[in-house]
């Protein structure tokens, strides 16, 4: 069975999702405003580019991004912000996670002087609780997966009149998550913005790895919406034991993967993709792919052992899911026809994202420290 999907999109967008994020795309000029914003750096692998056979390859690493160590804060800053615009009276926040968008949510309620919920699924590692709980947030962990916690969540939040702050969407649960969506764009914007003189993006291909899609449809509907026939390719790479993207393609309609869910990828262990992001991630995704816990693990050590002059980069398992996927693209020739679709070659420049450092230490000095 192949491990790759290619995706001939239509690159239109559905107006009224393009509606609900344009009217909350103000996040970048939200978050530039706040006391506690960092601009997270465009880290340039030359050596690893030369290794790999490319003109070059970019890293936006989100490993330090406010001090949270993964982008996800992004996301629940400002859809926070948008909910207390409307309701300052809002007392407590619930959401489910599988650690870095709880940590998220937890740290931007408590900037609001806000309390939090968090539900965890049964994977969730202590690390990854500790951390949500150092931001005063009340912590459940769980016999459930990470679908079924969202579930959990949402039933609690009816039952007890919090609001739930969700990155996945469902039927007539679509606006927080499109906020969240919004939040992301600020570190697109990061990193290029079109203008009259700049209007082809600077990157060939896009690697963005995939949990329930609401932040690698955001890129998507970034590049596609500002960029249009101009912009790059785009892969989503997903975890093989958890591949709701993949699993939705090939059925063509959004699905739960029927996969056992063990994964070292925690922030992509998901079940089916969010709502929302289906419909971004059917017209502007190009491809996807699936990768094994080896072969992410082999690129987590890649990162922090560098070739050469190229920077030491702190990634997390599910942060160094996009370079996995493309070594994947590259090392096999059962992807030659991927390879091509892509029109990936020695002149290609490719934007990878660090979505998370080392979150869950532990785990992280395990994987780092073996080369076996």
């Amino acid at each position: 069975m192949n491990d790759f999907i290619i995706n001939n999109c239509s690159n239109k967008l559905d107006n009224n999702l393009t509606h609900l994020i344009l009217k909350n795309s103000n996040s970048y000029q939200f978050h530039i405003k706040q006391d506690y914003y960092n601009k997270t750096p465009l880290i340039q692998l030359n050596s690893l580019s030369n290794h790999l056979g490319l003109n070059n390859i970019y890293v936006k690493d989100e490993s330090n991004r406010f001090g949270l160590d993964a982008f996800k804060v992004l996301g629940s800053t400002y859809a926070l912000y948008e909910i207390l615009k409307k309701n300052s009276k809002t007392d407590v926040f619930c959401t489910a996670t599988d650690g870095n968008h709880g940590k998220g949510v937890a740290w931007a309620a408590k900037k609001f002087n806000k309390k939090t919920v968090v539900f965890v699924p049964k994977d969730t590692s202590i690390n990854r609780i500790k951390a949500i709980k150092s931001f005063n947030a009340i912590v459940y962990q769980l016999d459930l997966n990470y679908e079924e916690t969202c579930a959990y969540a949402s039933k609690k939040c009816d039952e007890n009149g919090w609001k739930l702050v969700q990155d996945a969407s469902w039927e007539n649960y679509e606006e927080i998550p499109s906020l969240i969506m919004s939040g992301y764009l600020t570190h697109f914007k990061e990193i290029e913005f079109p203008t009259k003189t700049n209007i082809k993006s600077k990157f060939d291909v896009i690697f963005l790895q995939c949990g329930v899609g609401s932040w690698a449809s955001s890129c998507i509907w970034y590049y596609l919406n500002y960029y249009k026939k101009n912009r790059p390719k785009i892969v989503l790479v997903e975890p093989e034991e958890s591949c709701g993207v993949f699993e939705s393609f090939k059925n063509a309609n959004r699905i739960s993967p029927n996969t056992l869910f063990n994964t070292i990828m925690a922030g992509l262990n998901c079940g089916i993709p969010s709502k929302n992001a289906w419909e971004i991630i059917k017209s502007g995704c190009d491809a996807v792919i699936k990768i094994s816990d080896k072969e992410v693990k082999k690129a987590m050590r890649q990162f922090y052992n560098p070739i050469a002059n190229d920077i030491k980069i702190i990634s997390g398992a599910s942060g160094a899911a996009g370079l996995a996927g493309l070594i994947k693209v590259l090392d096999f020739e059962k992807c030659n026809d991927l390879k091509k679709h892509l029109n990936i070659n020695q002149d290609s420049k490719i934007l990878l994202f660090n979505t998370e450092g080392d979150t869950d230490p532990d785990n992280f000095n395990k994987i780092v420290s073996k080369f076996n």
